[in-house]
């Protein structure tokens, strides 16, 4: 016997445990051994990281691709595994080390990565927990990590490959730097930060002229944000165009406080309407002025330390060409080694006290932050290592304008394609310690060897040098006969990029570079599920490696979901305060409410707002479903093996199992086609409105009659209609699905097998007339409901019902039903008629009018003026709401979500208008 309420604290760990214990979830489980396969890769989450809103999202729509196949009878491998998280680690690792007072560098390189490792075996990878906690249904025993032996032999392999077919290489540009974590970030670990700031205006002087401050033909004034890094200018540019300055162009000024001439030159990059339409160029230290120094052939010289201090006195690409006078001496003495906002306050006190300061204004301005470290990144010239992406990119690009790829939505293909036709070289190597060291050794002379092992780079390096005439080639026999590791080569010191690894997901996985059987049966993966922000940092870079290692596209079809936002729209931050955590929610509602909340209501290109009431409004959804099983098992419905669809001869039989196939239909085409809102909401009403609110209300008379075939057909026909949906709702709601499955098996009887591993519905049962029936039936009742409710008919007011215009099948129709009628919509006499009764309200069902004389049961007038009053209240609301949202300046000005929930407001006052007007026309008609 089922308990009385459903219970999910108890319920899911308990199904947990039965899966788990099953080994459910095992790749193929459940399939027959020459089954189609169907393989998705989970996003590994950060070692660090812990259940959010939009792990929560992601991963409850593979979950549900997965059940689907794999009801569905594919062989299924949803394959886990977790990311390294090269910055996010070290951090957590370094915190912990310096509690103890203990520095990452007192360690030896080998001992902290022995304290990282030691930090994973115990509080690493907690979130695997957390997804199996919201029932992610992967193959847990083929979990996978970027630093495990089996993905390092792969990035080892795909390294040394790339290298030497010359597509991974080093070189001198320009990358994002956080001078606290002192390493390159990646653009995703960038965050651009509003600021209150300065927009300082500086005076270079035109060479050759004798400055003067009053007078503009002696100068050139530029605008900078970042002070400091004028030490670093090679130039000034203008544009082609602006007449301002045509005379300048070619000529050359002088830098203040160095001394250096810098050329004026003419590039479209400056904008005439923007400051003062003139640019200083620093190539060293902006994005931007490195591509223009490029064009220019201007000098790139980096006056920072990697601890973001100024670098003069030992810096020899600052000082070529600058005489070094006493009086500069002494400035630049005062700046060296100062850090970066401590130079920019003195520089600026040295350009006032020069005359070269023109003006100050105030200027907020976006500053990009790095998101671990948390203080400004610097735009940084430093060696790093490379990938030519440019090349990687034509395949990967190739195979979405072919469509042998496919983004879902499709607008996301133009994303894909604006990032991979202006791709940059893609920046790989990282100043940690924890990660994938890069294998790469140097000679005493700075030759570099790529290999897997350091003995296959000493090879190399051996092979080289004895080839060599001279000095290197007796300096390395002299070392051969006293060999001492190291004292020929010496390791590269950094790591890769986490992306690297992660690069070669879908394939490193399942065994590569040994020729697995997984990899044979489960390459190329199916479908891609992801958030639109790693488009490019993880899904190009997957397609680049995909094809070059694999010659197949990692997968067919990309899924892309929107963000999880708070109700009113706005993004998740813990600044805001707003964010929602997922944990929190399932203890609240237990998993299945929260899974289906995110189900039906991830629309495509449509982002989440998620309301914890609309969780506890899914939550309720559950509970009627249990409750109609409730129902059904105390009125003795039983599985019966013997019952065949087809023997259903009730009309109310017929129009459900009719439904059930529309439903099934619906929900199967909208899982399949990545409609999951969709999916959700056929599901929603066919059990809420079509069994739990109609089909239990019209079978229980059928229950307390005395006609035993009836009921018996009826009692067939409902459980076999409540294991379809346990089926089809399985996906979304795995645990209480799977509860029910179990409970509802019969007296003394267990099921052949569990959910998850039973057999996707396909009902093709049809019978539109019987359907057309009770659906029109559904309808009549249902418009004299919503007219009683609108009107404010007394519950317990019995009302008579005419209807004009009725043809011999509705009357037929009429006559069957007249006792449901009577009983579901509380009314009496039910007669025909060619005209309108007075005082009744009407709506229209099929070909007929339906009437309801209400003359007797309420004050018309009274009535009439409460919806008029209620009408000027929602009128004054929406011209208010109307007002305000025509304000540009509010619209401009307002927080994003903020602007968006006013919107909606609108929309639901004018719904609620519209709702009023119709029941004020029929106040009036039967007035």
């Amino acid at each position: 016997m089922l308990e009385k309420t459903y219970d999910a604290k108890t319920v899911e760990p308990k199904i947990a445990k039965i899966w788990e214990d099953a080994d459910a979830f095992a790749a193929g489980a459940g399939a027959q051994p020459d089954a189609e396969p169907f393989t998705i890769v989970i996003p590994p989450p950060n070692v660090t990281g812990s259940l959010h809103m939009g792990h929560a999202l992601n991963n409850t729509l593979q979950d549900i691709l997965i059940r689907f196949e794999r009801m569905r009878g594919k062989n299924v491998l949803w394959q886990p595994g977790m990311d390294h998280a090269g910055i996010a680690t070290q951090m957590v690792v370094e915190r912990q080390l310096m509690e103890k007072q203990i520095h990452r560098r007192d360690l030896t390189r080998e001992q902290f990565v022995e304290k990282v490792w030691e930090w994973k075996a115990e509080s690493g990878g907690m979130i695997f927990n957390q997804l199996k906690r919201l029932g992610a249904s992967a193959d847990w025993s083929r979990e996978r990590f970027t630093m495990d032996e089996g993905l390092s032999k792969a990035v080892l392999e795909v390294f040394v490959t790339l290298y030497k077919q010359g597509l991974i290489y080093k070189d001198k540009r320009l990358v994002n730097w956080d001078p606290k974590l002192l390493t390159a970030i990646s653009d995703l670990e960038v965050e651009q930060v509003e600021l209150n700031g300065n927009l300082w205006h500086f005076r270079y002087p035109v060479d050759g002229v004798t400055y003067n401050a009053d007078d503009p033909s002696t100068y050139i004034t530029v605008a900078t944000t970042r002070p400091e890094t004028m030490l670093g200018d090679t130039g000034v540019a203008v544009h082609p165009d602006d007449e301002r300055y045509k005379n300048l162009v070619g000529k050359k000024v002088i830098l203040p406080i160095v001394g250096r001439r810098i050329p004026v030159v003419a590039d479209e990059y400056s904008d005439p309407e923007k400051g003062t339409g003139a640019v200083k160029i620093t190539p060293a230290h902006d994005f931007n002025d490195f591509e223009v120094g490029k064009r220019h052939k201007l000098p790139a010289i980096n006056i920072l330390t990697v601890e973001a201090k100024i670098n003069i006195n030992d810096n020899e690409d600052f000082l070529e060409g600058v005489e070094a006078t006493p009086q500069r001496q002494g400035v630049w003495d005062q700046l060296h080694g100062l850090d970066r906002f401590e130079a920019r306050k003195l520089i600026v006190q040295i350009m006032e006290e020069g005359g070269f300061l023109e003006k100050i204004e105030p200027h907020r301005h976006t500053v990009p932050h790095g998101d671990r470290g948390g203080v400004p990144i610097e735009p940084f010239l430093t060696d790093q290592w490379y990938v030519n992406a440019a090349e990687l990119a034509k395949p990967a690009i190739a195979s979405v304008r072919e469509g042998r790829t496919e983004f879902v939505p499709k607008n996301w293909e133009k994303t894909y394609f604006d990032w991979m036709e202006n791709i940059q070289p893609w920046c790989i190597s990282r100043q940690l310690w924890w990660g994938h060291q890069i294998p790469a050794w140097y000679g005493p002379d700075g030759h570099v060897f790529v290999e897997k092992t350091e003995q296959e780079a000493l090879d190399a390096a051996v092979e080289y040098y004895l080839a060599l005439e001279g000095p290197w080639k007796a300096w390395v026999e002299d070392k051969l006969e006293n060999f001492t590791p190291g004292e020929i080569l010496t390791r590269d010191e950094d790591v890769l990029d986490t992306w690297f690894s992660s690069a070669l997901w879908p394939f490193s996985t399942l065994g590569w570079p040994d020729e697995t059987p997984e990899l044979k049966t489960y390459y190329q993966t199916d479908v891609l599920v992801t958030g639109f922000d790693i488009i490019f940092f993880w899904v190009a870079r997957m397609m680049m490696m995909g094809l070059h290692f694999m010659d197949e596209e990692p997968f067919h079809t990309v899924y892309v979901h929107a963000l999880v936002r708070d109700k009113n729209g706005a993004k998740m931050s813990k600044s805001k305060g707003n964010v929602i955590d997922p944990l929190q929610l399932i203890d609240e509602y237990g998993a299945d409410a929260l899974r289906f909340t995110l189900t039906i209501m991830a629309a495509q290109g449509r982002d989440v707002k998620l309301d914890p009431a609309r969780i506890a409004g899914y939550r309720n959804f559950g509970t009627k479903l249990w409750n109609a099983t409730r129902f059904a098992e105390m009125n003795g419905v039983a599985r019966n093996d013997e019952f065949w669809l087809n023997d259903a001869k009730l009309t109310v039989n017929r129009w459900i199992l009719t439904e059930l196939t529309r439903a099934a239909k619906e929900i199967t085409d909208g899982i399949a086609s990545y409609r999951f809102n969709e999916a959700g909401a056929a599901a929603y009403r066919f059990v809420w409105n079509y069994v739990c609110d109609w089909y239990v209300e019209l079978l229980k008379p059928v229950f307390m009659g005395d006609d035993e075939a009836a009921k018996a057909e009826s009692r067939a026909t409902m459980a076999f209609v409540l294991d379809e949906i346990y089926k089809l709702l399985h996906p979304m709601m795995p645990f209480m699905t799977e509860e029910l499955w179990a409970q509802t098996a019969g007296e003394g009887q267990t099921r052949s097998t569990l959910l998850c591993h039973a057999a996707w519905p396909q009902p093709d049962f049809e019978d539109a007339g019987s359907a057309a029936e009770i659906n029109w039936l559904i309808d009549l009742v249902s418009g004299v409901r919503s007219v009683r409710s609108e009107m404010n008919v007394p519950p317990a007011a019995i009302a008579p019902l005419v209807l004009l215009g009725a043809n011999d099948e509705t009357k037929e129709r009429l006559a069957r039903h007249e006792a449901a009628i009577r009983r579901l919509a509380r009314v009496g006499e039910i007669s025909h008629a060619e005209a309108a009764p007075a005082a009744s309200a009407q709506f229209v069902v099929g070909e007929a009018t339906a009437c309801l004389p209400l003359g007797a049961l309420i004050d018309v007038e009274a009535e009439a003026a409460r919806l008029q009053k209620e009408i000027a209240k929602v009128t004054e609301e929406i011209a208010r709401l109307h007002k305000k949202l025509s304000n540009e300046k509010f619209v401009a000005n307002a927080r994003e979500d903020v602007v968006a929930a006013e919107r909606e407001k609108l929309d639901e006052y004018r719904e609620a208008q519209a709702k009023l007007d119709t029941a004020l026309s029929r106040v009036r008609s039967g007035g």
